[in-house]
């Protein structure tokens, strides 16, 4: 059975720093594209960072490119996220997902993943 398990979040000033932490048991984690996906009250969730199987593809959403960097360690079987400069419309229930589809790509459609942490609350003061 597949667990993602979040940690990492909090409560930060804006301009502030956090890193969220994804952990996997379960499965073949090398073999999963992974997401990190955020969804704020009354809004849809969103996708702000992925990673190929390898690490070597990445994907940002704009509002947070430049700002964010997704990372994922297979021998440790996580998968990170840094956020920085961290603005109060950051603020949200992140989650960590998994997918195993053939095509190994950073992928940003949530239809795409398979597997979901319970999320993580990130809040931002201003």
């Amino acid at each position: 059975q597949v667990q993602l398990v979040e940690s990492g979040g909090g409560l930060v000033q804006a301009g502030g720093s956090l890193r969220l932490s994804c952990a996997a048991s379960g499965g073949t984690f090398s073999s999963w594209f992974m997401g990190w996906f955020r969804q704020a009250p009354g809004k849809e969730r969103e996708c702000v960072a992925a990673i190929n199987r390898s690490g070597g593809n990445t994907y940002y959403a704009d509002s947070v490119n430049g700002r964010f960097t997704i990372s994922r360690d297979n021998a440790k079987k996580t998968v990170n996220l840094q956020m920085n400069s961290l603005k109060p419309d950051d603020t949200a229930v992140y989650y960590c997902a998994a997918g195993s589809g053939f095509l190994d790509y950073a992928r940003s459609r949530r239809a795409d993943y398979e597997y979901w942490g319970q999320g993580t609350q990130v809040t931002v003061s201003s």
